[in-house]
C-alpha cells in the first residue's frame, strides 16, 4: 500500500486542488523558518497516511506562497484549515496536537452507519 504524503501546493493550485476537491482539505500555511511549523509537519505526514484517500493534507509555504494566505486572513502560522466543498468550515493557529487536528478532520467526513 501507497502512504500518502502531503502534497505541498502554489497560489495557482489552491483552487483547483483545494476549494475544488472532491474529498475533505486540510491546509497547513507555514514557513521553512517557523518552529511549530516544524514540530506538527511529523503529525501531518502521519495523519496523511492515516486517512489515505478519505483527506488530502495540503501545504501551503507563505514565504513563496503568500496570495491564498492573506485572501484567507491567516495572520499567524501554522494555520490550518479544514475545508469541506470548497467551505472554510474551521480553522486552527499554533502548533495544535495531533489529537485536536484529528477531531477536527473527523468533524468533515461523512458520518458511516452500521
Amino acid at each position: 500500500m501507497k502512504i500518502k504524503k502531503p502534497l505541498h501546493i502554489s497560489d495557482n493550485e489552491f483552487q483547483n486542488k483545494v476549494l475544488d476537491a472532491s474529498i475533505p482539505v486540510v491546509v497547513d500555511f507555514w514557513a521553512p523558518w517557523c518552529g511549530p511549523c516544524k514540530f506538527i509537519a511529523p503529525i501531518l505526514d502521519k495523519i496523511a497516511a492515516d486517512f489515505d484517500d478519505k483527506v488530502l493534507i495540503a501545504k501551503v509555504n507563505t514565504d513563496e506562497n503568500p496570495e491564498w494566505a492573506t485572501k484567507l486572513g491567516v495572520q499567524g502560522i501554522p494555520t490550518l484549515l479544514f475545508v469541506s466543498q470548497g467551505d472554510i468550515k474551521s480553522r486552527l493557529v499554533g502548533a495544535a496536537p495531533a489529537q485536536q487536528i484529528i477531531a477536527k478532520i473527523n468533524e468533515l467526513l461523512p458520518v458511516t452507519t452500521g
